[in-house]
């Protein structure tokens, strides 16, 4: 199968229209079409259903979208794998939710480029659903996530339990019912069920957001209170900018690393779980 047939596919399925992929991919509009039909013709079912208005994918069409982008994102790092500068042996692909990132990821990073100068790393944020996507199709080596999933050829290791407190830029009492000037961070499925048990009568908070680093910088700005790691807001609690509310239940919302049972390089797989888990203890003691 051409990989040029391939490329086009997405492009279409992406623009929805021939003559535009086939600008995007600085070809004829009737090569397009015909890398589309040949490779409608190999898979054996019509992958887009076309029509004055452009085009879109058919039940077959979304299927093999989904193998289709895979196959892309697999090429893009072979490439890189390839291509490496002189000095490295190869590359390490990270996923990690972002989250994450402030003091576990961004520490490990450091650790990593000291203890293995000869590993290249890809590192890129990414939510739980890509991750575990991304690690079945072996476009990731390691994934650290809140809610991963049982697969074949994955190995999934609880790495922390990360503690939430709920915080406030001025020092007060948690209601139980409401807490004044809210903003709710959506931390998961897992952080959801513990805040309506320890809640219950709370109502719909007037500001929600589903990024933990956009509803901090919210509160410091503007003021108000908020569940978050310990580990992020210790700090700006010794620095007296946020207070943690007297009453409040501490929740907690498990991290978890996912890794390949069958890694490329499997020294350096495990020099760097060995690492991620001890920085990942030491943020939590």
């Amino acid at each position: 199968m051409n990989l040029d047939h391939i490329w086009t596919f997405l492009e279409v399925a992406n623009t929805g229209n021939f003559n535009r992929a086939a600008q995007n991919l600085n070809i004829t509009q009737s090569t397009a079409s015909a890398r589309i039909k040949v490779l409608e013709e190999r898979v054996g079912h019509p992958l887009l259903s076309r029509s004055h208005s452009g085009c879109e994918l058919t039940a077959s069409g979304a299927q093999f979208y989904q193998y289709a982008n895979g196959i892309q994102r697999l090429w893009q790092k072979s490439q890189q794998s390839v291509a490496l500068e002189t000095g490295f042996s190869s590359v390490l692909s990270i996923g990690a939710q972002v989250s994450l990132w402030e003091s576990l990821v961004l520490e490990w990073m450091a650790w990593l480029r000291a203890e293995v100068p000869n590993v290249a790393l890809r590192i890129e944020a990414d939510y739980s659903p890509s991750q575990m996507r991304q690690l079945s199709e072996g476009l990731l080596d390691i994934g650290i996530m809140y809610q991963p999933r049982n697969t074949p050829g994955l190995e999934v290791e609880k790495l922390l339990e990360e503690k939430l407190i709920l915080v406030g830029t001025r020092k007060r009492k948690a209601s139980m019912d409401w807490v004044e000037d809210y903003v709710f961070v959506d931390w998961g499925d897992v952080f959801l069920g513990a805040h309506a048990e320890a809640f219950p009568e709370m109502k719909t908070a007037a500001v929600s957001v589903g990024l933990g680093a956009l509803g901090l910088q919210y509160i410091l700005k503007n003021g108000g209170s908020g569940y978050f790691p310990v580990r992020v807001v210790q700090s700006l609690i010794d620095e007296g900018r946020l207070f943690e509310l007297e009453g409040a239940p501490v929740l907690q919302r498990p991290a978890y690393v996912v890794y390949r049972t069958d890694p490329v390089d499997q020294l350096v797989l495990d020099t760097a779980l060995d690492g991620l888990r001890s920085i990942a203890a030491s943020e939590t003691e």
